[in-house]
C-alpha cells in the first residue's frame, strides 16, 4: 500500500515520502496562481483540486495541502487567509460562511519526537454542515463534526464536535 492510499483510507502515513510531496506541490501551485490573479476565471486553478464543489467564492490568500479530499456544497464563501490541510476527507455543506483566517486541519502528528521526525502523520475527517458560520481566525481540529445551523466564534479552537444550532465561542 503507497503512503497516498495509507493516507486517504485513515492509516498512519509518512508525509515525507516523494508522491505525498509532490502532490502538495502541484496543490500549492494551483493555489499561487489563483492567489496571485483572483477572479472568477481563475477559481478554476483551485476548484480543479477539489473532490466535488458547488457555488463557491474564495477569496485569495487560500491555502490547501492536495485539494483531492475537499468537498463543497452551494453557497459556500471563505474570506481571505483560509487554510484547509485535507489529508483526510473536508466535507462542507450548503450555505457555509468561513470569516478570514479560518483554519481547518485534518492532519496530525506523533506526541514522540523521532516519529515526527521521520514524517510520521495520521488523519482524521472533518465534517461541517449546512448554514454554518465560522468566524475569523477559528481553528478546527482532526475528527471534529460541526452540525447544521452552528456558530463559530472569532479565534476559537475546536476539538470536539458541535451539535446543531449551538453557539461556540
Amino acid at each position: 500500500m503507497t503512503e497516498f492510499e495509507k493516507m486517504i483510507t485513515g492509516l498512519p502515513f509518512n508525509s515525507l515520502e516523494t508522491e505525498l510531496r509532490l502532490l502538495r506541490e502541484k496543490a500549492r501551485l494551483a493555489c499561487a496562481k489563483y492567489n496571485a490573479h483572483p477572479s472568477k476565471g481563475n477559481l478554476k486553478h483551485i476548484t480543479r483540486l477539489f473532490n466535488a464543489f458547488g457555488s463557491v467564492a474564495i477569496e485569495p490568500g487560500f491555502q490547501c495541502d492536495y485539494g483531492g479530499q475537499i468537498t463543497v456544497g452551494d453557497n459556500f464563501y471563505a474570506n481571505f487567509n483560509c487554510v484547509m490541510l485535507d489529508s483526510a476527507a473536508i466535507s462542507i455543506g450548503n450555505d457555509v460562511m468561513l470569516g478570514p483566517s479560518v483554519h481547518i486541519y485534518t492532519v496530525d502528528h506523533p506526541r514522540d519526537a523521532k516519529a515526527r521526525r521521520e514524517g510520521g502523520c495520521s488523519a482524521k475527517p472533518v465534517s461541517i454542515g449546512d448554514g454554518v458560520w465560522i468566524g475569523g481566525g477559528a481553528k478546527i481540529l482532526p475528527g471534529v463534526t460541526i452540525a447544521d445551523n452552528a456558530i463559530i466564534g472569532a479565534n476559537a479552537v475546536v476539538t470536539k464536535d458541535i451539535h446543531a444550532g449551538a453557539r461556540f465561542y
